[in-house]
């Protein structure tokens, strides 16, 4: 597949990202309208009842500055999914839900975890490692997109910051980097020009040639082709008519 066909834009580039923030807006305002609290759905690690969590805590957010510090990350990141790793990008974010929020379950403090932000972590992870890792330079240069905006954001795996769940933005950057090693996406080829292919001949090449050995530029002599000019010989036969004596 060629990288035109391969990087095209489609609907789901925009509406899985607008569907996911409208859901999790969504339930936010249901809490407030309704006056009740959803925190206890979020993941209670090493507890059975806490599991429910692993599905249900990327929907659940405690605050309205929480629910707006991952709206912006979470609608850019899955846009660069769904628009450069669109064959995987739903098993990206499954998969990155269930592992980040198992591990979360396993290493967490005792304490509701609550958020996108593990998803959010994993998103980030996924295409920065999986850029590098494909040398790609589109992907290589989304890599480098991805640290230059949310770099910063390595921080937050470490706990620094109290009431901020650092093991789940851990469990995050750990899965997106499972994934990118172990999800297998369809790479488009890098075009090769014919210096970088296996079989290039250095004295075959046009170019090259305008070089002598000790890298001086040099004319190559024209070669004048010259056509012989084929002759022609008319040969001309002159029949002199004869006429009887009747036609006199």
């Amino acid at each position: 597949m060629s990288e035109m066909g391969h990087f095209k834009f489609s609907n789901k580039v925009l509406a899985i990202p607008l569907f996911a923030m409208i859901v999790i807006w969504c339930v936010y305002w249901v809490e407030l309208i309704l006056g009740v609290n959803f925190n206890e759905m979020g993941v209670m690690p090493r507890t059975l009842l806490g599991l429910r969590g692993v599905v249900f805590s990327p929907f659940i957010h405690g605050s309205l500055e929480h629910l707006y510090n991952n709206t912006i990350p979470l609608a850019i990141l899955l846009t660069a999914l769904w628009y450069f790793y669109k064959d995987v990008a739903w098993k990206v974010v499954v998969y990155g839900i269930i592992l980040s929020g198992l591990i979360t379950w396993l290493i967490g403090r005792t304490s509701y975890h609550i958020g996108a932000s593990g998803l959010i972590y994993v998103l980030a992870s996924f295409i920065f490692f999986k850029g590098i890792f494909s040398s790609h330079f589109r992907l290589v240069a989304l890599s480098l997109i991805v640290v230059f905006i949310y770099g910063s954001m390595l921080w937050y795996i470490f706990p620094v910051k109290e009431g901020m769940s650092w093991e789940g933005h851990l469990a995050g950057f750990l899965t997106g980097l499972f994934l990118a090693k172990m999800v297998k996406a369809r790479i488009p080829p890098t075009k090769k020009y014919e210096w970088e292919k296996e079989d290039f001949k250095e004295e075959d090449d046009l170019f090259l040639q305008h070089f002598d050995e000790n890298g001086n530029f040099r004319e190559l002599p024209i070669e004048e082709e010259f056509q012989e000019e084929e002759s022609f010989k008319y040969n001309y036969i002159f029949k002199k008519s004869s006429k009887s004596d009747s036609d006199r």
